[in-house]
């Protein structure tokens, strides 16, 4: 392990995490990103839960990491640029152009959805809003790499953390970045 694939984020079982060389990690500070997975054809609903997700990632000075284009991906990089902060998308095509506005840093991989790895590798936690097929498989790549997962009206399966608000949801993300 490169002791940055579970900075700042407290593990099941484990003491609070530490990153690269025994350094606390605050959750104040950009070294936490959180990844906002869902549907890109998405509910008015969850698009209103990935925009307040978004803000709440923002304002806790996280990265916000998605898939970079429409529906909850479009509307959690919207909150979190409304509350002045950092998005990455990891856009599926070779275009950056493809990116919605609200993403500041595009990854273009021209990977399809086989991107989502990246995006499950990249974050420190993943929050699933709503979403389909491409968010269950996020999913299950974090979960294989031991990364918490909180859904939001999303998959309901082992080892993901359900919550049935927004509010549960940031007090599950307080829960598991370290503060």
């Amino acid at each position: 392990m490169d002791g940055r694939s579970n900075r700042g984020v407290a593990q099941p079982g484990s003491a609070p995490a530490s990153g690269a060389g025994g350094r606390r990690f605050e959750a104040g500070r950009p070294d936490i990103i959180v990844g906002v997975i869902g549907a890109s054809i998405a509910t008015p609903l969850d698009k209103d839960n990935a925009f307040k997700i978004g803000e709440f990632i923002a304002r806790q000075g996280w990265i916000l990491i998605c898939g970079g284009l429409g529906g909850v991906m479009e509307a959690a990089a919207k909150g979190a640029k409304n509350a002045g902060g950092l998005t990455i998308g990891v856009i599926p095509s070779y275009n950056r152009s493809d990116a919605n506005p609200y993403i500041d840093i595009p990854i273009v991989t021209g990977l399809g959805h086989a991107r989502n790895i990246i995006i499950a590798a990249t974050a420190d936690v993943l929050v699933a809003v709503g979403g389909e097929y491409g968010t269950l498989s996020e999913i299950a790549f974090a979960l294989k790499m031991g990364k918490p997962v909180i859904s939001l009206m999303s998959w309901d399966i082992p080892g993901v953390k359900r919550v049935d608000t927004v509010s549960e949801a940031f007090s599950a993300l307080k829960e598991v970045v370290v503060c």
